[in-house]
């Protein structure tokens, strides 16, 4: 087995592990960034997941720093048109982009920033003494690579190292486990844009989630939109749609007359169970299958629609969650609290997607126009695991919170936050558990990241 040295090994080149890599790094920090794709980005460029939604609270700006910046430099390369009100009617913005531009800036932004990146790479274990993890474990192919390192970030999304680190976890909702369905997107061209929106003015009673008022989807240069309710119902009534869903979904891309559609439903799976996630990718396939044919009959403009792609992995919301020193409830997110140790801000509300496709089970939990609430810091660690960081979806949450928090801007926001956390700690004696808060508060505002005035 060869042996590698680090300061900071990150598993997961998603959205969080990628800025977590760049903002650790840009400090000086030698940082080895570990992704089993042969690109970055994660679900957003491997499984079709967008827009980015929401970057802000009401008219603010709440999510920024990195994550901002990575907006801004595809907004330079004409791939993304930047943040736009959301058409949809849910939330406060949406921000389109191409996926393959973002895995190009990634590459960028990590070789600016001295990023060793390992591609091509899968966590096999780790190595622990007292409580503090000394190497994780690579495997590529046949090549086994042990890495050494003085702080460890889990941005697997599963808090698979957190796992094997022996950081406590739990999974699904705490009635019976059970987790939000996981999805298979399917990205489609060729759409008539206009022709969508000419039948939402022209039946307003399809989209009950604006309320009667279509004039919102004029707003913005890409559509963005729920609803067909119907035409929805008509085609399961068919037996055209077998899965459990109440709407359509879908999402223009930066490229015009390019959706992707956030529709298909699979329940009752374990996502972090490899035999169920092949289940599930199957069932995704076989579904997206079903909603062309659907969306090619029945829904405006889509007549002439054909598939880009399901992406090579099916789309999780949730499944395991660390338990960290503070575990983030549903209360903090309604009543939009300020820790006086927070590290990322977001708005987006506390979305439940029936882990059973009962429409009863969904839970919606809407924030006033212009609250936001924040992630403090001790819910990115635990304290039996010295100098291991946790970001992402997989954060210390209640299955209700993690229904808000785990969209891609916040995800984006909580890897800087774990990038520039572990930085600090590397340069000290490795321990993210005694991090002065202060110091980290500092290197994020230093590093453009919006933080609330202290409390």
């Amino acid at each position: 087995m060869n042996s590698l040295n680090a300061d900071i090994v990150v598993i997961g080149g998603g959205i969080s592990g990628t800025l977590a890599a760049v903002a650790a790094a840009r400090t000086g920090q030698q940082v080895l960034l570990a992704e089993r794709y042969g690109f970055l980005g994660g679900m957003l460029t491997a499984g079709g997941v967008g827009p980015m939604m929401t970057f802000h609270a009401g008219d603010r700006q709440v999510v920024r720093g990195l994550n901002g910046e990575l907006i801004e430099r595809l907004q330079r390369h004409h791939a993304s048109p930047g943040h736009l009100v959301d058409t949809t009617g849910y939330t406060f913005s949406v921000t389109p982009f191409d996926a393959e531009a973002m895995k190009l800036e990634l590459d960028r932004m990590c070789r600016e920033a001295a990023v060793r990146v390992l591609f091509h790479s899968q966590l096999t274990g780790c190595v622990m003494e007292d409580g503090v993890v000394t190497a994780v474990r690579l495997q590529s192919g046949v090549h086994q690579l042990e890495v050494r390192a003085r702080v460890f970030v889990d941005a697997t999304g599963n808090a698979d190292l957190a796992v094997l680190a022996g950081a406590p976890t739990v999974k699904g909702r705490p009635e019976d486990g059970r987790c939000q369905p996981m999805t298979m997107n399917l990205k489609v061209y060729n759409v008539d844009i206009p022709a969508v929106r000419a039948y939402i003015h022209a039946h307003p009673e399809e989209f009950p989630r604006l309320k009667g008022d279509t004039s919102i989807i004029d707003r913005a240069p890409r559509l963005s939109i729920g609803g067909f309710v119907e035409t929805l119902r008509q085609a399961r009534e068919a037996g055209e749609i077998t899965f459990p869903r109440e709407d359509v979904l879908f999402f223009e891309t930066a490229n015009p007359g390019e959706v992707i559609v956030n529709t298909s439903r699979i329940v009752d799976l374990d996502p972090t169970d490899p035999f169920a996630l092949s289940q599930a990718e199957m069932a995704g396939r076989e579904q997206v299958d079903q909603l062309m044919a659907f969306l090619r009959k029945r829904v405006a403009g889509f007549s002439a629609a054909r598939l880009a792609f399901s992406g090579p992995q099916v789309g999780i919301r949730s499944s395991r969650q660390l338990r960290g020193a503070y575990v983030l409830r549903a209360e903090d997110v309604l009543g939009a609290i300020k820790f006086p140790d927070a590290v990322a801000c977001n708005a987006y509300p506390i979305d439940i997607h029936s882990p059973t496709g009962n429409p009863a089970e969904s839970r919606h939990g809407h924030l006033h126009p212009g609250e936001y609430y924040t992630i403090p810091y001790r819910s990115l660690y635990a304290p039996e695991v010295k100098n291991l960081l946790v970001t992402g979806r997989a954060i210390s949450g209640e299955f209700a919170a993690q229904a808000a928090f785990r969209t891609t801007p916040c995800a984006g926001a909580l890897g800087h936050a774990a990038g520039a956390a572990a930085a600090l700690a590397a340069k000290r004696d490795g321990n993210v558990t005694t991090l002065p808060y202060p110091e980290l508060r500092n290197l994020l505002l230093q590093q453009a990241a919006f933080l609330p005035d202290q409390v």
